[in-house]
């Protein structure tokens, strides 16, 4: 009935990270139906239903608990996934048994219960149940349960998408997106890649000074070929850990894409890829919109001023509604300090968006504007610039990783090798 079981509350409960921290992957096109015996459960499955990460899942609810299951598959082929809540032990159990007898081979079993008890669960578990989940739940504990079905419990999580948006043109988003990708990587220790989503006008290729002779547009207008080995040919490699996927930047043809133009590339990426930094255009259309909404974290970079204020708080406020189950989005203010410019302060900024900025980074046009004309990061010009911290604070809160620690070295460095080694 079920092809396997899962660990158990207690196992799960010391392997899982901090909640701040936890990375659910996205379930497959899949189908779902859900048989609920109260009104709290259903809404909690509808607005799981609702978040991103089973944007590609097909669900359906109904009431009526086990009964209506049993029922409605003596007729029907079963879905991917059932989840059933049942109130009761005996009746759980041999409604399982009489489920068995009408369930597809492959059909996995999620079951929400009011009893915590192991022998409760040992029995599902022999039955063939892939999860047991306690009552009450909330939306996130339906999307955990679902996309962990589709995750290999050895597997590390991998396909963290980030996203990074200017709240209006000209601030600087770039800049900061290609900058806080260079700290993931090298700070960090993570692989990276950067997709420069600005077809006609992206600056990706320019940063790092890599001109390669493909790059995403050759995805996003072939998406029938696009698969693993299609995508690792266009990646240009920038450093070790850190690739690109560039935009063309040329005007020979109209970048007009459907919403789901950059699905199969971003899926793509992410089963290959721990760490993917999107470099977004400011501009509304469907698939920035879906590309924003669906990333796992997003920055938003703003310069201190009116019009980055509003920008900042209707995309604010867009992606909390439409992200209820993650993290809020995070905000940094860029080109803080131009000479004879009228500036909103900070704390203005975060009495009004109700969240404190990441941090504000000062406008300092000369180191900023030779990294862009010699086609490098502000770590390459300039190592002890104090932007190259705040990179790596962004780059730290959009992971949830600590930094990785160097060894400093100093002229007596050989010396104090050499009496370790004795």
């Amino acid at each position: 009935m079920i092809s396997y079981a899962r660990q158990t509350q207690e196992e799960q409960q010391q392997a899982a990270p901090p909640p701040m921290e936890e990375h659910i992957a996205p379930a497959p096109r899949v189908s779902v139906q859900a048989f609920c015996e109260t009104v709290e459960t259903a809404a909690a499955v509808q607005a799981a239903g609702e978040d991103r990460r089973l944007g590609k899942a097909h669900l359906k609810i109904q009431m009526g608990g086990m009964a209506a299951a049993i029922e409605a598959y003596r007729s029907a082929p079963t879905p991917n996934v059932i989840v059933l809540e049942s109130d009761g032990r005996s009746d759980l159990l041999s409604g399982l048994d009489q489920l068995a007898t009408v369930c597809d081979a492959g059909t996995r079993v999620v079951v929400i219960g009011r009893i915590n008890d192991v022998t409760l669960y040992r029995e599902l578990v022999r039955r063939g149940v892939s999860d047991y989940v306690l009552a009450p739940v909330g939306a996130i504990d339906v999307v955990r349960s679902i996309c962990n079905l589709f995750s290999a419990p050895e597997a590390k999580a991998v396909g963290r998408i980030i996203a990074v948006v200017g709240a209006k043109g000209g601030v600087g988003a770039s800049t900061i997106s290609h900058n806080v990708a260079w700290a993931i990587a090298r700070d960090l220790a993570m692989d990276a890649v950067v997709a420069d989503l600005d077809l006609a006008f992206g600056t990706a290729g320019l940063d790092y000074n890599q001109d390669p002779p493909q790059g995403i547009a050759d995805a996003v207008f072939s998406p029938d070929r696009v698969d693993t080995a299609f995508i690792d040919r266009l990646l240009s490699k920038c450093t070790d850990h850190l690739s690109l996927l560039a935009a063309p930047a040329t005007l020979d043809r109209v970048y007009d894409f459907g919403t789901d133009a950059f699905d199969a590339v971003f899926d793509t990426l992410r089963s290959t890829m721990p760490c993917i930094v999107l470099d977004v255009p400011h501009q509304w259309a469907g698939w920035t919109k879906r590309a924003l909404i669906g990333a796992d974290d997003i920055l938003i970079v703003a310069a201190p001023d009116l019009a980055n204020l509003r920008n900042t708080k209707n995309l604010f406020d867009l992606l909390k509604a439409a992200r209820p189950n993650d993290r809020p989005p995070l905000y940094c203010l860029n080109q803080v300090g131009v000479p004879k410019r009228p500036e909103i302060a900070a704390t203005e900024f975060a009495k009004a968006i109700e969240s404190q900025p990441v941090v504000s980074i000062p406008f300092e046009p000369q180191i900023f504007g030779s990294a862009a004309n010699n086609g490098q990061m502000i770590a390459e010009i300039s190592a002890n610039h104090k932007s190259i911290e705040m990179f790596l604070q962004i780059a730290q809160r959009l992971t949830g990783r600590s930094e990785t620690k160097k060894q400093k070295s100093s002229l007596l460095s050989p010396l104090i090798e050499k009496l370790r080694g004795r």
